[in-house]
C-alpha cells in the first residue's frame, strides 16, 4: 500500500527539523502519516530546478508529495517565493503528481522558524544562566531589528548565538526546535502554508 507522504529536502537541518515537527501530529491538527524525508544530494538548487525527476519513481508510492527548501542558494534567488515555488509545483504536476504534490519555499532559509515567539527557543539553544533574553542580546549586536518580528540574516543570528554558547550547530538543534517549540503566534508565510497544507491533506478524521 501507498504511504502517505514523502517529502524531499535540501538538507539534513530540514530533514531533522520536519521530522521533530511531524512527532506530534496533533499539534498541526492533523491525524498520524506514514513519511519518508528524502534530501536531494544538489540540496537547494535540486529541490528547485530537480524534484520532478526526483520524485518520479515514487509516483504510486505515496499518495502525497511535499517539497521544502531555501530560496537563498537555490540559484533562483531573483524569483519570488511564490512564483518559485508555482514554478516547481507546476514541473511536479506535468511528471505525474498532478494536485497531489505541494512545494514550501523558506524564505530566506530554514532557520527562520528557529525564531518562532516561544520561550522553549532558548531553552532548545541552550541559552541560560541568567542571561538577558535572546533577542534583546542579538538586538544589541545588530543582527535583530526592534521593529521586525524575526531576524534579517536568521542563519547569522542563530549561528552568532551558538558561538556565544559554544555550542556546535547540529542537525539534532532543529529536530528539537521542532519537538519542542509551539507554533502558536507563528506568522512566517511558509510554515503558514506547510500547516495549511497538511490540514487539508491529512485531516484528524481522515482515512488512514
Amino acid at each position: 500500500m501507498p504511504k502517505d507522504l514523502i517529502v524531499l529536502t535540501a538538507d539534513k537541518n530540514t530533514e531533522y527539523g520536519i521530522r521533530g515537527l511531524l512527532s506530534r501530529p496533533a499539534s498541526f491538527g492533523i491525524r498520524p502519516i506514514q513519511l519518508d524525508i528524502f534530501v536531494h544530494s544538489h540540496h537547494d538548487p535540486g529541490c528547485a530546478r530537480e524534484a520532478q525527476d526526483f520524485l518520479r519513481p515514487f509516483l504510486r508510492h505515496y499518495h502525497r508529495a511535499l517539497v521544502i527548501f531555501d530560496r537563498v542558494g537555490s540559484g533562483r534567488e531573483m524569483v519570488g517565493r511564490e512564483v518559485l515555488s508555482e514554478e516547481v509545483r507546476g514541473r511536479l504536476a506535468a511528471t505525474g503528481w498532478g494536485d497531489r504534490a505541494e512545494v514550501i519555499v523558506l524564505d530566506p532559509e530554514i532557520e527562520v522558524w528557529v525564531f518562532a515567539p516561544s520561550p522553549k527557543v532558548e531553552l532548545c539553544l541552550g541559552w541560560s544562566g541568567g542571561r538577558r533574553p535572546l533577542r534583546r542580546w542579538l538586538e544589541s549586536h545588530g543582527l535583530w531589528e526592534a521593529n521586525q518580528a524575526k531576524p534579517g540574516d536568521p542563519k547569522a543570528a542563530l549561528e552568532r548565538t551558538l558561538a556565544e554558547m559554544r555550542k556546535p550547530r547540529s542537525s539534532a538543534i532543529y529536530k528539537h526546535l521542532g519537538e519542542q517549540v509551539g507554533f502558536r503566534g507563528c506568522t512566517d508565510r511558509s510554515f503558514l502554508k506547510l500547516r495549511d497544507v497538511l490540514a487539508k491533506w491529512f485531516p484528524p478524521g481522515g482515512a488512514k
